[in-house]
């Protein structure tokens, strides 16, 4: 079972600090400086991703940038960082990161989210490649212990029990909820052998968080909202106890805000007690350079290429829906009590990042009638083209 996860790490040698640059570009704008939030996480929190080949070159995250832009959140005060054994090497480069800081910033002064059971080439959701899997975390991070571990991408893995895998899924908390799987009375019931698979890995995870400290949060994160809310509910019901944390991304953005709608659900009937969003950019489909891959379908792509075009008209450096889809999302989350992780590759990024956050927090952005006039505008134009709130279906693997 250790095969997987005892082979040697990539080396990614760092220079002594003192050799490291830090002049006025790594410094934080003292007005922009991100508050505490009342659930222990800021408000942006720092997704590490983008320390991957997935989002940059070798050159880049083999350099000093990785650091260089940790340290400039940590002293912007966004100090949760998000990543995964999937994302390449980040653990790795922010293990790395975090331990060249440990003067400025001890273990203490920030949260380590991470995650289990999705890899490069398969999913291990069993106890044995679970407990493997946070050894190597852990020895990566250089650290002690996890704040966060989520199980990863849990929709590969469980019954998706979805009445249509793309579209609207909203109709999951109202007329379709027996389809989906939501009705009340349903709680208790384990659909296939898949549930199973997500029941024992959680089980494990809160395992290594109530009996050894080694965790000390647990959630799970995928896509589907329905999915996701099921086996929220699924394992309070037959676990006997609430998962810490729900993930989903590319559901707080310009284009489908229905987390927003599903929060509650989460909250009263599985008892989560922290939802977060991710991918206020919808993974790059919100961008004038939307990546290729992207799972979207073509008439959702075609939307937001006619936004892209609509927002030039008021920014034509290209930056206008990017910017204004970073606003709209920290709008959202700050109205609604809940953290975004928002990929952040260099120094430019953190900086773009804690300044339109003033702009929402501190000046009021979402207050101003042009900025509202504009996302109505391009909301309109993903209702018109009947992809508001359409959510793709999950790619098969």
């Amino acid at each position: 079972m250790m095969g997987k996860f005892d082979a040697p790490d990539a080396y990614y040698p760092l220079p002594p600090l003192d050799e490291v640059p830090d002049d006025d570009s790594d410094k934080p704008k003292e007005a922009d400086k991100l508050p505490t939030t009342p659930s222990g996480f800021p408000s942006i929190i720092f997704g590490a991703a983008s320390f991957s080949h997935f989002y940059n070159e070798r050159d880049h995250i083999s350099g000093v940038t990785p650091l260089r832009a940790t340290r400039l959140a940590l002293r912007y005060g966004i100090n949760a960082f998000d990543t995964s054994p999937y994302y390449g090497d980040s653990e790795i480069i922010l293990g790395n990161a975090l331990k060249a800081l440990e003067q400025e910033f001890p273990r203490d002064s920030y949260t380590l989210i991470t995650k289990v059971g999705r890899y490069a080439t398969e999913f291990d959701y069993t106890p044995e490649g679970i407990e493997s899997s946070i050894a190597r975390s852990l020895r990566r991070m250089h650290t002690d212990y996890l704040d966060v571990v989520y199980l990863h991408d849990v929709e590969f893995v469980a019954d998706e029990k979805l009445s249509k895998r793309e579209g609207d899924h909203v109709t999951a908390l109202g007329s379709e909820r027996e389809l989906y799987g939501l009705n009340e009375g349903q709680e208790g019931e384990t659909y296939t052998e898949k549930d199973h698979k997500i029941l024992s890995a959680v089980e494990k995870l809160f395992e290594l968080r109530d009996g050894r400290g080694v965790i000390r949060r647990v959630g799970i994160s995928g896509f589907p909202l329905p999915t996701l809310l099921r086996l929220a509910i699924l394992i309070q019901k037959r676990l006997g106890k609430p998962l810490d944390l729900v993930m989903s991304y590319c559901h707080l953005t310009l284009q489908n805000s229905t987390i927003e709608q599903f929060k509650p659900a989460f909250e009263s009937r599985a008892r989560v007690k922290q939802v977060i969003s991710a991918s206020p950019l919808s993974m790059g489909l919100l961008r004038p350079d939307s990546p290729k891959w992207h799972p979207a379908s073509p008439a959702v792509k075609d939307a937001a290429k006619s936004a892209v075009q609509l927002c030039e008209e008021w920014d034509a450096s290209g930056a206008g829906l990017p910017n204004l889809a970073l606003q709209y999302a920290f709008a959202r989350t700050r109205e609604v009590g809940m953290p975004i992780v928002v990929g952040l590759s260099t120094l430019e990024d953190v900086h773009a990042s804690a300044k339109v956050w003033r702009e929402v927090d501190v000046e009021g952005l979402a207050t101003k009638e042009e900025w509202v006039a504009r996302v109505k505008r391009v909301q309109d134009l993903f209702r018109d083209a009947q992809v508001m709130d359409y959510s793709w279906a999950t790619p098969a693997l």
